[in-house]
């Protein structure tokens, strides 16, 4: 499997298994409750490899909304708890994976009837190598 997409899957899985909705394929419908999770896009970046390995660069960005501006810190800690994540995330299946850096953006969002807060994460991703026996 692509490793971009591998590292999607596994973190898409990692974030829903904290108990938040997460959605890949588009934002949600009207009405999905607050606060939810969104995984964006992804690029990856083939650094060098070497005779026996792939190695690249996934930079994945995971927003966030939530649509009570009073409470930052609900929002604050559900962006926490997403980075926790991804630095957990050592190995997929058959990738192993470090992170490289994390951006982080809160911002008012007016693109509804009703005022929200929008988290972007952008999350640099390193391929360390392939796991063995995989």
């Amino acid at each position: 499997m692509d490793p971009q997409q591998e590292l999607f899957i596994a973190l898409k899985k990692a974030i829903e298994a904290k108990g938040y909705d997460v959605y890949d394929s588009g934002l949600p419908p009207d009405n999905t409750p607050y606060p939810f999770v969104y995984i964006g896009n992804s690029v990856m970046t083939d650094d060098h490899g070497n005779k026996t390995q792939l190695l690249c660069t996934v930079i994945q960005t995971i927003h966030v909304w939530h649509n009570n501006p009073r409470q930052r810190g609900m929002m604050s800690s559900i962006l926490s708890e997403i980075k926790k994540v991804c630095r957990s995330l050592e190995h997929t299946k058959t990738f192993a994976w470090m992170v490289d850096g994390i951006d982080q953006d809160v911002i008012p969002d007016t693109t509804t009837n009703t005022p929200l807060m929008h988290g972007v994460l952008e999350i640099d991703f390193k391929m360390k190598g392939a796991i063995e026996n995989a």
